[in-house]
């Protein structure tokens, strides 16, 4: 018998020609494809001579994308079994699950993920095996030229079209036939794969979630299709942890509990984007801001204010018209004169609304002569920016067209800008602890590197591995090795994002860190150096909350409402037994207004029992009650969010627990 040598999960060894990866791994459950040469592959396929090969689990990344592409497989052809007219669009796997696109003559009701979910898990139980079959493109058109769907994208990839099919990839056409164990053809879709074995392997951990509308290929130019989502996951324990994790989601969402604790709003008669605060919104925005603004000046920035509009050639220098122009709002026309018939008899000037602040602090740089001696030079503003952002990518607070930055930028000699960036970075993690989000890691974002994609920034090769190095190895410093993000980059230089979990584990971009050897010398920037020759700064862009309504949409959710005292719109609750006891509980709110602390006194006509209920559900930290037995000792008594009770607490005692929980910005 022939052989051939192959290195197994880093292993030299003699194999028998023909080995399949199941042979390989055929004692291994939990290897659902492998990695050849580094590529993935079916397990099903044979080993050629020479190759590398490592055993892919369900556990990891690869492997728990190829559990879920197959899932989205036996989703279509579940679609299919109960409605054959139904056409196929693709069907990737995504974060947390998967999804397929259908054009159907009706969109799917909730009953129809229902039966969809019955006729999957039939499939499932028979555990067909996904068989991989190549073809050439005319074979593939004319089995499948029922779908038009995919026949346009085999249409499209023929002729080079840019974004060409996400299921049929650079390498050979191929179908993959589902086939049952009498050895009977049961479906098949184009695919590039790979797939699990057999759908027994995915036993154990899916679920429909919902459907949706979705254009194909998402442009609105194209035939509305119907998007059905779902998950998959190795074990039916995380596809709990999972549904659980999205009920806690739902139950802090911002927009909810906004809405609930009457913080803001988004009133459609502004627009999609827009966000209004409420007068207890508004006080957590400004001890946001106040916070932020006196960071600064302790760290050694100066606050400077800009304008909201500009004209467009201030844009044009700084690169980002053309560069940024899809994400501003379109021009006004400005000093425009238009007769009566309408006809233009004068050209205006184009203003844009701005849509960051780096262009007018490089002209407050410029207005004057600056030396080294002046440098590390700090300019920090809260910058109302705004970007045309799609309709369908607006989401509360999260995704905005409106937003205020606490933006700036530390022009500095080249010589200066690690120690900066080190400066920035100690800056942001103590911000972001302080605001209760202890657990990040930094992310390094840097440019595309091949092809067109490298055109879209601007700089040398040079510049720009200068600039990513010390951004690593600044980040690297920390002990906090940087997770690297190619392409992610701003068009004029790296950065780094530091990406914070809040408390049910979700990841979010929060403060961002760039460096720009660009708009230094696009706007002619200089500095008289130690010996008199004219040098050009670097400029560092940073923003510690990064848009205050971002960042105040992450704390609603990480909190659930809950602030800590220090954030809290309404710190102290004051709640009598009785109306006998009002003007007693006014004069211990006196004396807590009186030391700065935010308190109100409920002295409705509501009965006692409804107004803690209410105070409960409104998040308030602290509520303090009086009776008879607690006005005579001059004290109250303290509840707290728990629900726990501290009774006859001397009162200027429970001025000073509150005011030392204030200043330890504590969570109570």
């Amino acid at each position: 018998m022939s052989s051939l040598i192959a290195t197994i999960d880093g292993i030299e060894r003699e194999l028998a020609a023909g080995t399949t990866g199941s042979d390989l791994f055929s004692e291994r459950r939990d290897v659902v494809v492998m990695r050849v040469d580094g590529a993935l592959w079916d397990l099903a396929r044979e080993i050629p001579e020479g190759a590398s090969v490592d055993a892919v689990t369900v556990e990891e990344p690869d492997g728990l994308m190829v559990l879920r592409h197959s899932t989205a497989h036996v989703l279509a052809q579940a679609v299919q079994q109960i409605n054959p007219d139904a056409k196929l669009g693709v069907g990737p796997p995504i974060e947390n699950g998967f999804y397929y696109d259908f054009d159907v003559e009706t969109p799917f009701t909730p009953e129809d993920l229902k039966k969809l979910e019955k006729a999957m898990q039939r499939i499932v139980k028979e555990g067909q095996s996904f068989e991989r079959r190549e073809v050439s493109r005319e074979e593939a058109l004319a089995e499948l030229s029922h779908e038009p769907y995919k026949c346009e994208l085999l249409n499209q990839e023929a002729a080079g079209a840019e974004g060409a099919s996400v299921e049929i990839g650079d390498g050979d056409i191929t179908i993959y036939d589902n086939v049952r164990r009498n050895g009977e053809r049961a479906w098949g879709d184009l695919c590039r794969g790979p797939h699990v074995p057999s759908t027994k392997v995915l036993a154990n951990g899916w679920s429909l979630m919902r459907s949706a509308a979705a254009y194909w290929k998402g442009s609105e130019k194209n035939p509305q299709l119907q998007r059905v989502y779902g998950t998959a996951w190795p074990t039916k324990e995380e596809l709990v942890a999972y549904k659980d994790r999205l009920a806690e989601a739902e139950r802090r969402d911002h927009r909810k509990l906004g809405a609930e604790l009457d913080l803001y709003s988004f009133p459609e008669e502004i627009g999609s984007g827009m966000v209004v605060f409420h007068p207890k919104g508004g006080v957590i925005k400004r001890e946001m801001e106040d916070y932020v603004r006196q960071r600064h000046i302790e760290e050694g920035f100066e606050y400077v204010s800009t304008p909201h509009i500009s004209k467009d050639a201030l844009f044009y220098t700084s690169g980002h018209l053309p560069y940024y122009k899809g994400t501003m709002f379109p021009p006004m026309h400005v000093d425009e004169e238009v007769d009566d018939q309408g006809n233009v008899t004068r050209q205006g000037q184009e203003y844009f609304l701005k849509a960051m602040n780096c262009p007018m602090h490089n002209l407050i740089f410029r207005s004057r002569g600056r030396s080294y001696r002046e440098l590390p030079l700090r300019f920090f503003e809260f910058g109302s920016v705004y970007r045309y952002e799609k309709s369908g990518v607006v989401h509360g607070l999260t995704r905005v067209r409106a937003m205020t930055q606490d933006d700036s930028h530390s022009y500095v000699t080249p010589e200066q800008a690690g120690a900066e960036i080190e400066h920035l970075l100690r800056f942001v993690t103590g911000l972001l602890e302080d605001f209760g989000l202890t657990d990040y890691y930094f992310e390094l974002s840097t440019r595309d590197t091949e092809g067109d994609k490298k055109d879209k920034f601007i700089g040398s090769d040079e510049q720009w591995e200068s600039a990513t190095e010390v951004l690593r190895s600044t980040a690297a410093s920390f002990g906090l090795e940087p997770v690297l993000d190619p392409g992610g980059a701003a068009f004029y230089g790296p950065k780094i994002s530091v990406q914070a979990k809040d408390a049910i584990g979700r990841t979010w971009q929060m403060s961002t860190i760039q460096y720009d050897f660009n708009q230094p010398e696009r706007f002619g920037l200089e500095y008289t150096a130690a010996d008199g020759s004219r040098q050009q700064p670097v400029m560092i862009h940073s923003a510690k909350f990064g848009s205050i309504e971002r960042f105040l949409g992450v704390l609603v959710e990480h909190y659930a409402g809950a602030f800590p005292v220090w954030l809290a719109p309404v710190q102290v609750r004051c709640v009598p037994v009785a109306e006998p006891f009002n003007d007693y509980l006014h004069e211990v709110a006196t004396k807590l207004r009186a030391a700065g602390v935010r308190v109100e006194v409920d002295d409705s006509d509501e009965r006692f029992p409804k107004k803690i209920r209410t105070a409960s559900k409104e998040k308030v930290p602290f509520v303090l009650i009086a009776g008879g037995e607690d006005a005579e000792a001059g004290a109250v008594s303290f509840r707290f969010r728990d629900g726990s009770q501290d009774n006859q607490v001397p009162v200027d005692e429970a001025v000073e627990r509150i005011l030392k929980a204030i200043g330890d910005k504590a969570q109570v």
